[in-house]
């Protein structure tokens, strides 16, 4: 379905690989990068377009006046709109303040083009969070899309952060998982499995993933411990705080199961070729729990998807690739899958 407001794209830290991405895809893949614009710096993703093309300029960079123009771009024409200052070209792999700041700027125009409805979903590309940390002032208070987004979120409808609650969901076809905890080191992640957490996540996936389904998700919820505590030998946190949670969302009427030993229940939520998976989602307690399995499957085709927030938000499931960028080798396919995704939720 053809979309009637542009989908945004953030170009990510210019020091890693999301510019050479998206130039790839406007190269390879126009049709399905018609209505795209992208927020970043013109100058950068000329850089990215000259090296995608092996120093042939095959895709054109337009800058554009305002975003009302983008209805007037051509297949194949990649457009920008300059939302950040570079003051210079920053070189491919080198952390710098500088790309930090531009690829928060590019982040935060974004997100409210978006709620302010004049765009109808954004895309970003990976960013470095320790650049992000060396741009200082407000940039520096995020350690990620995320929790930047969720206080533009919070700022647009007027509300304090804490009443805006996000996860992260990490998705490709065989296999969905959300978080209860996202960037937090993993002392503080256990700390953070708590019963309102865990219920409030559970309220958030069965809302958001039973909207794209068409119908109410079924639930997997991974243990904390090995063998989720074995009755309490390896720990109670199943015991006396996620059951807890789970029978509070099933009195609620969501479709919850578990907890799941943590090594199994990938596997059994596994949708892989001619066998459905047992559950649509699972629910997992930290970062690394629910993500590992997931890029295992592929970071080709995994996508990031921020539950919660009033707009559409997705992004590949890789990083900035500081060690491949400049070379022309980074893989634009995780992208093209989130720009697809980004599509579906927002028609």
């Amino acid at each position: 379905m053809a979309l009637t407001r542009p989908l945004l794209i953030t170009m990510g830290d210019p020091a890693g690989i999301g510019p050479e991405i998206i130039a790839k895809l406007f190269r390879d893949s126009p049709a399905e990068l018609a209505a795209c614009v992208v927020v970043g710096d013109v100058s950068t993703l000329r850089r990215a377009a000259q090296l995608t093309s092996g120093g042939a300029v095959d895709v054109p960079v337009a800058l554009l006046e305002s975003l009302a123009d983008w209805q007037a771009v051509p297949l194949r024409c990649l457009p920008v709109l300059q939302q950040c200052a570079l003051p210079e070209i920053v070189p491919y792999g080198r952390i710098s303040a500088l790309a930090g700041q531009a690829a928060a700027d590019c982040i935060v125009w974004a997100a409210r083009a978006v709620l302010a409805g004049q765009a109808a979903a954004m895309v970003t590309a990976p960013i470095h969070k320790e650049a992000l940390a060396a741009a200082g002032g407000w940039a520096a208070r995020f350690p990620g899309h995320t929790e930047m987004l969720q206080a533009e979120a919070a700022a647009f409808l007027g509300q304090p952060v804490s009443e805006v609650p996000v996860r992260m969901m990490l998705a490709n076809d065989e296999l969905k998982t959300v978080l209860v905890s996202i960037h937090l080191s993993l002392r503080r992640a256990i700390d953070a499995v708590t019963f309102d957490n865990v219920l409030q996540t559970l309220r958030i996936t069965h809302s958001a993933v039973g909207a794209s389904l068409g119908r109410s998700p079924r639930i997997a919820v991974a243990g904390l411990n090995p063998h989720a505590g074995e009755g309490g030998l390896f720990g109670d946190e199943e015991l006396v705080v996620i059951s807890p949670a789970i029978a509070a969302a099933r009195a609620e009427g969501l479709d919850v199961h578990g907890p799941f030993a943590p090594d199994t229940v990938f596997m059994r939520a596994r949708h892989a070729p001619g066998k459905a998976g047992e559950f649509d989602v699972v629910v997992a307690m930290y970062h690394d729990q629910g993500l590992i399995p997931v890029k295992y499957l592929g970071v080709e085709q995994g996508v990031n998807v921020t539950l919660g927030l009033p707009l559409v938000r997705t992004s590949p499931d890789h990083g900035t690739a500081f060690d491949i960028a400049g070379s022309g080798r980074a893989d634009a396919a995780s992208l093209l899958a989130a720009i697809r995704m980004a599509r579906r939720l927002s028609v």
